[in-house]
């Protein structure tokens, strides 16, 4: 098969939607209100894909969301109205996936036969608690936002909606554009937090020859900061593959990458700390500029008694935190959301925190 023109995985899903599911759909059940989007996973749906992506889970492809009672009604028999006329290609593209032997990963493949199809019909609650654990229409508690990675929100409030005849599409993606203002005050907070935990390290761990502990903590230190920048930019951080492709948008990326880049090539402390005190207080200076807080000086300094450069960034979470007008939020634990607390130095050595978090979650400590 020849390898068709790349059309970047939104575009297609929309066309394909358009031109092939749709008049399938209103030829099946006539005016029966449904919603159309490519959302979830893949890298299409934040964007990043390119021809390399069709090799797995990529093609034509979208979610059709009906109401309830009708997708009991009709469900299956759109889905199987649609794997008997589905056209074979669309833009080139086999609209038919086999699976490759990996846990249920689909390729696209030419077949004969029925197209194994991968348009989805669901209703919106039964879609939404699958990939959060919640439905958004039903309302979004503190525990819903802290306990869902950052990762499925990004899959649920990017890609795209291609029709929304159920009305409720943008709404839902509406509440889930962003954290409430006092919960992103606690999240970035928390991110701060994480980076006074560690910051000293840097020159701790070289100073008794540990260079590639040194390096390793600095290598954290600069993925921090590069989460703490998208969500200073109000954008979900992505899992690690697309990271730095997110990162790259925020408006700090032109700024601080060369001190990024150069605090994880150098080969001695002295050298990365300087570089990532550089980057310190670039960001520093950005969260100034939020206005979420009171200004905080953006300038590093020495480590107590200790030999070392550094933010003392703590001092940015504790301003955060000060700001924060909800007596439920302020008393959170500086553990934060379910990214941060997984490796949140503070909440490993002390179980009273892990406790803590794991009832904010709304999570039984003791299962």
């Amino acid at each position: 098969m020849t390898t068709p023109l790349f059309v970047p995985g939104l575009e297609l899903s929309r066309r394909f939607y358009l031109q092939a599911v749709r008049p399938l759909l209103e030829e099946a059940v006539p005016g029966m209100a449904h919603s159309a989007a490519r959302l979830g996973s893949g890298s299409e749906v934040l964007g990043f894909d390119t021809a390399r992506s069709a090799d797995h889970e990529w093609g034509p492809r979208l979610q059709i969301f009906l109401e309830p009672q009708d997708v009991a009604r009709h469900g299956a028999a759109v889905t199987a109205l649609l794997s008997e006329r589905l056209p074979k290609t669309f833009c080139g593209y086999p609209t038919h996936f086999s699976d490759n032997g990996e846990a249920g990963i689909g390729v696209m493949r030419l077949t004969d036969g029925p197209v194994r199809h991968r348009v989805e019909v669901t209703d919106p609650s039964t879609w939404f608690t699958a990939r959060l654990g919640f439905d958004p229409d039903a309302g979004i508690t503190s525990a819903d936002w802290l306990a869902t990675p950052s990762q499925r929100l990004a899959e649920v409030t990017a890609g795209a909606v291609f029709h929304d005849g159920l009305g409720r599409r943008g709404p839902a993606r509406t509440a889930l554009d962003w954290y409430p203002r006092d919960l992103w005050r606690h999240v970035l907070a928390c991110q701060w937090q994480r980076i006074s935990q560690e910051e000293a390290f840097v020159g701790r761990c070289g100073e008794v020859g540990d260079e590639l502990g040194s390096a390793v903590v600095a290598a954290r230190l600069v993925r921090d900061l590069m989460r703490l920048c998208l969500l200073m930019d109000r954008r979900y951080p992505p899992y690690g593959k697309w990271l730095g492709s997110a990162f790259a948008r925020t408006p700090q990326a032109s700024a601080l990458t060369p001190s990024l880049t150069a605090a994880l090539a150098a080969t001695d402390w002295h050298t990365r700390e300087l570089h990532l005190a550089r980057a310190y207080e670039t960001v520093a200076e950005a969260h100034n500029g939020l206005g979420l807080s009171a200004p905080v000086d953006p300038a590093t300094r020495p480590y107590h008694q200790r030999p070392f450069q550094v933010l003392h960034a703590e001092r940015f979470a504790e301003a955060l935190t000060s700001s924060i007008t909800d007596p439920a939020v302020r008393a959170l634990p500086m553990t934060g959301a379910v990214d941060q607390f997984i490796d949140n130095t503070d909440a490993l050595s002390r179980p009273d925190l892990t406790r803590a978090a794991s009832r904010a979650a709304g999570e039984n400590p003791a299962s």
